[in-house]
């Protein structure tokens, strides 16, 4: 196993999630820009939905064990 102590393995755990946030504002705000400028249908903006999903789905796991957004 890893010589983390259960303090600093849960501390990232902590970080994983914050960053899991973050990384869906930023995707939603991406692709809220290219929908502005109508490139709704490109390459870009289909790599940022299948990102989106995939970190939804990530943070759906974290929740499915009752750690949810504050």
């Amino acid at each position: 196993m890893s010589d983390m102590t259960e303090l600093e393995r849960l501390a990232a755990y902590d970080r994983m999630y914050a960053d899991l946030l973050k990384e869906r504002d930023k995707v939603a705000a991406d692709m809220e820009k290219l929908r502005a400028a109508g490139k709704n249908r490109g390459a870009t903006y289909q790599q940022l939905l299948a990102q989106k999903l995939t970190v939804q789905n990530l943070i759906g796991r974290f929740e499915l064990y009752g750690i949810k957004e504050q």
